[in-house]
């Protein structure tokens, strides 16, 4: 469900004495009962990006801007250019490449010299694919897409001309993707990324990585190659499919239809909202061209204090951040409490209103978000699966 809604919390929104405190607190209300806004807290964005824009999509974000420091000048004859001020609208990204980490773990058979080798070996092949993509748009004329390229959504080139000089100097960003760190982590080292003792310091490693493979890959090419936690919608059915062809079933690792998005803490795993925040702040930090956590929250309607302390928490905390919670309608009873999703006889799982037993999917209306954005369409058997064995932070 799109537009993606975003609202900033900033220094004179955020506190009761502020004078657009009352807007965070209708934020708040409508957070609760329809999960959007998300937010970004400017404080921290200010203290990472050296800047504060929006996202693109659901959690993708350009680097900062560094062409107009660069002298480029508006290289897209954009209407909005202001000489010397930073520039983030009508940019965009090239593409996205995503590694799956389990699968480099898993073929590493957890021995440690083998796993950064194979990690090397994957990561020189998104380097290649992600090129690909980018000498595909080398040379394409702004006539095939006159709306992008030629009256200002863009850009505003003259017919026939290439786009090539908008790939260059980061105006564009292009995306190294990256699945699996929780499964990775656990399979390498026996325990979650969350553990200080050993797990988390070999997931900041990967992550850290990631980010020296794209610093060099930027050198070489003057292209802006960030780290970008995929969002995974279909994919993390297809991913864990894969890895139980390939590896079989191996506990805590291969044994779910999906595979954890990004660097997120396990969906199964017992942490409060703040401290998952708090924790997942450090690698939001390690992941700059894409990232967004959230916490399950359950119907906060009635406890509005409770929704704004967490906000103040993301405030503080972390750059972007959202509250999960249920938006369901049976059309059958008229219901509006969650939708379960259970067990049918051959196993499938299925959505079924609490209420009546309606499982009709074209008769209810199910609302969660899935990775970043709010999906409504319901999702495959691995998806599905995910968003059951969800707990509760808060």
């Amino acid at each position: 469900a799109f537009p993606k809604l975003i609202y900033v919390l900033e220094n004179d929104n955020i506190n009761e004495n502020t004078p657009f405190y009352y807007l965070t607190e209708l934020a708040a209300k409508c957070t609760a009962k329809r999960m959007v806004p998300d937010y970004v807290s400017e404080k921290v964005m200010l203290n990472l990006k050296g800047d504060v824009y929006t996202p693109m999509g659901c959690r993708s974000f350009l680097t900062p801007d560094r062409f107009t420091e660069a002298g480029v000048g508006n290289i897209a004859r954009a209407k909005n250019y202001v000489e010397g001020k930073k520039k983030y609208y009508g940019r965009f990204n090239q593409g996205v490449v995503t590694i799956n980490l389990v699968d480099v773990a898993c073929t590493s058979g957890g021995d440690m010299n083998k796993f950064w080798e194979v990690f090397d070996e994957r990561l020189e092949l998104c380097y290649r694919a992600l090129m690909c993509r980018h000498n595909r748009l080398k040379g394409t004329l702004s006539d095939a897409a006159p709306i992008l390229w030629q009256h200002g959504a863009l850009a505003r080139l003259d017919k026939g001309e290439p786009i090539d000089r908008l790939l260059y100097d980061g105006y564009s960003t292009i995306s190294l993707g990256y699945a699996g760190l929780y499964e990775c982590t656990k399979y390498m080292t026996g325990k979650s990324h969350t553990d200080e003792n050993g797990g988390k310091e070999f997931a900041l490693q990967v992550m850290r990585h990631m980010n020296d493979a794209c610093a060099e890959w930027k050198a070489q090419t003057n292209i802006d190659f960030s780290i970008y936690g995929t969002p995974l919608e279909s994919t993390t059915y297809k991913f864990a499919k894969c890895l139980q062809k390939r590896f079989g079933i191996i506990k805590g690792v291969t044994d779910k239809n999906y595979i954890t998005n990004s660097y997120h803490v396990h969906v199964a795993e017992k942490i409060d909202a703040f401290t998952k925040l708090k924790f997942e702040s450090e690698f939001q930090a390690l992941s700059p061209g894409g990232a967004i956590s959230y916490v399950e929250v359950p119907n906060m309607q009635d406890n509005i204090p409770a929704v704004i302390q967490v906000m103040k928490f993301i405030y503080d905390n972390i750059m972007y951040a959202e509250l999960n919670t249920k938006s369901d309608y049976c059309q059958c009873c008229g219901y509006d409490g969650e939708i379960k999703i259970v067990e049918d006889e051959h196993g499938k799982l299925i959505w079924r209103c609490p209420n009546c037993g309606n499982e009709d999917q074209d008769k209810m209306n199910v609302a969660r978000r899935t990775c970043g954005y709010i999906g409504t369409q319901f999702w495959n058997q691995g998806r599905t699966q995910e968003i059951k064995d969800r707990v509760l932070h808060l």
